[in-house]
């Protein structure tokens, strides 16, 4: 079994709890974790600098696709961050729990 953490963000608290419960209720999800970021970057050739929400999604490889679909579908952005990232290595009892708080495929 595999297992990643995708990284988002939001610009507001309402879109960041809508997209988390969605997440969760449809169980593609087990955890999301949200936090306030100042996020600085390069947009169409300025600087911006934003007041966000970071979402830390827990989940598993095979269920990716439909994360980023349904953040895409939910998301103001024009381009929502969706990075995904491996999760190597963590507590067996944490990783079964992530596996049986998800979809069964």
């Amino acid at each position: 079994m595999s297992y990643c953490i995708i990284l988002s963000t939001s610009n507001s608290k309402e879109e960041a709890e809508k997209i988390a419960s969605l997440l969760l209720e449809t169980r593609i999800a087990a955890c999301v974790q949200m936090t306030p970021i100042v996020s600085h970057y390069h947009w169409k050739g300025k600087i911006e600098h934003t007041n966000e929400i970071r979402l830390l999604i827990k989940t598993k490889d095979e269920l990716y696709k439909q994360v980023e679909n349904l953040i895409k579908e939910n998301h103001s952005y024009e381009v929502p961050q969706i990075v995904k990232l491996p999760i190597t290595g963590g507590l067996p009892e944490y990783l079964d729990w992530i596996s049986e708080s998800l979809i069964q495929e």
